[in-house]
C-alpha cells in the first residue's frame, strides 16, 4: 500500500486511524480515532508500521485556500476544505442569503468571505431569531456546515453548558440551534470564548489543556429576547430577526450545496465591503439592529427603565427637546417616585458605562427640572451636568 494513501498515522507514541463516519443524512464526517498497532499489524502485515507517517505531535492551523496536512513535524487535525472554486451561478445561495441578511446583505456576503479567507479573525456571535416557523434559521446552519464541513459543529445547549468542549473547542464555528443560554454564566462564557484567542480544552478522564481558540458561534433561535443575556452597550453580538420563507422549495439544501464552489469562486475574486474596525472586525454600528436592541431592553434593570420612563415623562409634559440633569437630580427623581434610597454609583454606572454619556463641556449652569405636588417645575442650577435630547431619550426607550 503506498504511504501517502495508509489510513493511519503516529503521532508521538501513539497509532491513529483516519475514518469516515456516516451520517443519517448520508454524507460521513471525517475523524482521526486510536488504533492499536498490533491490529494494524493483524490486517497489513507487521512490516507496514514502518511505512506509516511519523509525527512528534497535533496541531490545529485552519487555512481554506493554501491548506498544508503537516506544519514541521505536526500533524494537522484542521480538515483540509472540501471546495474548489469554480466559475458559475450560483442563484439558489444569493436568494438565500438576501432572505437571511435582508439589507444586510453585503455584511453576509463579507461575514463568509472572512470565514473562508480568514479563518482565525475573531468575527461576532450571529444570532438569527424568529418565533415564527419555517424561517431558514436550521438551513442557515446546515448550509455553513456543507461549506466548512467537519470544522463546523452543530451543538445543542447541553453540549455549551457542559465542562466538556473536547468535540467542539477546535472547530471554526460552533452552531447551536434553538438556543436558550439564559443563565449568566452561560453569556458570560460566550463573551468570553468570542473575543479569547486562548482557552482550556477538556475531555472526560483527561486532564485540562490550553488550546489556541478561534472559533465563532451561529445561534438559532425561537425566542426573540430571551434566548441568551445581552447588556446595554454590549458589541459582540449580531442579532437578526428572520421572517418566514414564502415559499417552500423542495431539496432546497442539495441545491444550495452544488452550487458551493461557484459561489466560493465569487467570494475570493470578491472585494470586501468592509474595514477591519474592530476586534470583530465590524463596525459595531453596523450591526446595531432592531433586534438586538430587543433583546438588550429585556435584559435592562428596573432602574433603568425607571430614569428612561421619568425623562421621556419631562420630555412630553414640558416640551422640551432635550433634558439637562446631574445625577444627583435623578436621585431626587426617583425619590419623589417612591424609589428607596438609590446609591449615586448606581446612577452614574447607567449614565457613564451603559448610555455612554460625557458631561457638557464649559459650562456648570443649567435648567433643573424638579417634581413637586403642582407639577414639574424650572429652575436654574448649577453642577457638572449630562444632556440628553428627546431624539436619544426616544432611542433609549426603543
Amino acid at each position: 500500500m503506498d504511504k501517502k494513501h495508509l489510513p493511519y498515522i503516529r503521532v508521538g507514541n501513539s497509532y491513529y486511524k483516519m475514518v469516515e463516519i456516516p451520517l443519517t443524512s448520508g454524507d460521513t464526517l471525517d475523524s482521526i480515532i486510536r488504533w492499536n498497532s498490533e491490529f494494524i499489524k493483524q490486517d497489513h502485515g507487521k512490516d507496514i508500521l514502518s511505512s506509516i507517517s511519523k509525527y512528534d505531535g497535533f496541531c490545529i492551523v485552519p487555512d481554506h485556500l493554501n491548506y498544508k496536512q503537516a506544519t514541521g513535524n505536526f500533524y494537522n487535525r484542521y480538515l483540509p476544505f472540501d471546495h474548489k472554486p469554480c466559475p458559475g451561478e450560483w442563484p439558489y445561495i444569493n436568494s438565500f442569503l438576501k432572505h437571511i441578511f435582508q439589507e444586510q446583505y453585503e455584511l453576509g456576503l463579507d461575514y463568509i468571505k472572512l470565514l473562508v479567507e480568514k479563518p482565525i479573525q475573531k468575527l461576532p456571535v450571529i444570532c438569527l431569531v424568529s418565533k415564527e416557523r419555517n424561517t431558514g434559521k436550521t438551513t442557515f446552519l446546515q448550509f455553513l456546515k456543507a461549506i466548512f464541513g467537519g470544522n463546523m459543529t452543530i451543538n445543542t445547549n447541553e453540549d455549551f453548558k457542559s465542562n466538556f468542549n473536547s468535540e467542539w473547542i477546535s472547530k471554526l464555528l460552533i452552531g447551536v440551534d434553538e438556543t436558550f443560554l439564559d443563565r449568566k454564566e452561560d453569556s458570560e462564557r460566550l463573551k468570553n470564548l468570542s473575543t479569547a484567542k486562548l482557552y482550556k480544552a477538556e475531555a472526560k478522564g483527561q486532564d485540562r489543556i490550553e488550546v489556541e481558540f478561534f472559533g465563532k458561534f451561529v445561534l438559532c433561535s425561537n425566542n426573540e429576547d430571551g434566548f441568551l443575556i445581552i447588556e446595554p452597550g454590549e458589541t459582540r453580538y449580531w442579532v437578526i430577526k428572520v421572517n418566514p420563507l414564502n415559499k417552500e422549495t423542495p431539496h432546497f439544501l442539495e441545491k444550495l450545496k452544488l452550487e458551493i464552489p461557484h459561489f466560493i469562486n465569487t467570494l475570493t475574486n470578491r472585494p470586501l465591503t468592509t474595514k477591519n474596525e474592530s476586534r470583530m472586525w465590524f463596525n459595531p454600528k453596523l450591526l446595531d439592529t432592531p433586534a438586538l436592541r430587543k433583546v438588550m431592553r429585556r435584559n435592562r434593570n428596573k432602574l433603568e427603565l425607571e430614569i428612561l420612563s421619568i425623562l421621556q415623562f419631562i420630555v412630553d409634559e414640558k416640551g422640551v427637546s432635550k433634558v439637562c440633569f446631574c445625577p444627583n437630580d435623578i436621585q431626587n427623581w426617583l425619590g419623589s417616585k417612591g424609589f428607596k434610597a438609590v446609591e449615586n454609583y448606581n446612577v452614574r454606572r447607567i449614565i457613564q458605562n451603559d448610555w455612554k454619556l460625557e458631561p457638557a463641556p464649559n459650562s456648570y449652569s443649567y435648567t433643573r427640572f424638579n417634581f413637586c405636588i403642582s407639577g414639574i417645575i424650572e429652575e436654574p442650577a448649577k453642577g457638572r451636568y449630562y444632556i440628553l435630547t428627546d431624539e436619544q431619550i426616544e432611542n433609549l426607550n426603543d
